[in-house]
């Protein structure tokens, strides 16, 4: 298996956010759109997920999608269906970057057995992401109990459907998305302790609330888990009149990315109410336009 440099920095550079690595060539700065911007017209029946990729080029001229599997959650197996969503992601130039899997099941449960069938029912992701042709599946490290004991479990899981996800070239990566999962140092940890190289992160500029009211730093939990990311996720949810997003320094959180080496897609995914969906995704396209491709 062959490791990106920024793969190979990761054992000796800091988690600080002060860590400066190489700016990433403008050329290289693309954007995806992760499903969940639009769940709920999906959710309406105003858009066939098998038109999402379709849908996607030809309203915002973006040409990778990032896929939720709760939009075809029975499907993971048929490959009929599979297949329709391929060709026609194929036939407008849409590239099928990862799943994001909710539902299967937690990776750090305490019951060693309901672990292994967490695992299990992960696996036909894995299978799917293949023939889709994405390099990842997005996991959750979900589970009760001591932060420690939590991540020990959760990183025996991912380590477990790494070696399972190995064979097919996906890789396993981890989202910042509730309650531990959202302590940038503890999911940091978690991934060292998984002790893979399929097992990476996908920092989300928002997800950082760690339950009982109280929120984690933005800026450093997306600082610590950028040197694992094989995905980013720029959250959205309103804009001021001067387009900027009111919850996030995108140029801040833009430069923590841009420092890490990455280059690979940032997935917009709006998840306000203020806006039409539609509306949404413009809003933070055109931002992601003005402060990261350019």
């Amino acid at each position: 298996m062959k490791f990106s440099r920024r793969e190979t920095l990761v054992g000796g550079m800091s988690l600080s956010a002060c860590a400066v690595l190489p700016t990433v060539p403008v050329a290289e700065r693309k954007i995806s759109l992760a499903q969940w911007s639009l769940h709920r017209t999906l959710r309406a029946g105003e858009l066939d997920p098998l038109d999402f990729p379709r849908f996607t080029r030809e309203t915002f001229g973006l040409d990778a999608v990032e896929y939720v599997n709760q939009f075809f959650s029975r499907s993971a197996t048929d490959f009929a269906f599979l297949g329709d969503l391929r060709q026609r992601a194929g036939d407008v130039g849409v590239r099928s970057l990862l799943i994001m899997i909710d539902g299967e099941g937690e990776l750090g449960d305490a019951d060693a057995a309901a672990r292994r069938r967490a695992v299990e029912q992960h696996f036909k992701w894995i299978a799917a992401a293949r023939f889709l042709g994405c390099h990842s599946i997005r996991v959750n490290a979900a589970g009760q109990g001591k932060p420690d004991d939590l991540q020990q479990r959760a990183a025996d899981s991912l380590h477990r459907l790494a070696v399972l996800a190995d064979d097919y070239e996906i890789d396993v990566l981890v989202e910042n998305h509730g309650g531990w999962s959202s302590d940038g140092a503890w999911l940091a940890g978690t991934i060292r302790a998984a002790d893979h190289p399929r097992v990476g992160t996908l920092p989300d500029f928002g997800n950082f609330h760690v339950g009982n009211g109280e929120w984690y730093d933005r800026y450093c939990g997306v600082a610590e888990l950028m040197p694992y990311a094989r995905a980013v996720s720029a959250k959205s949810h309103a804009f001021d009149e001067e387009g900027e997003e009111t919850s996030t320094d995108y140029r801040r959180m833009l430069s923590l990315v841009r420092e890490a080496g990455y280059t690979g897609y940032v997935g917009i995914e709006y998840e306000g109410a203020e806006l039409p969906e539609v509306e949404g995704i413009r809003r933070t396209q055109e931002l992601l336009q003005k402060v990261w491709v350019q």
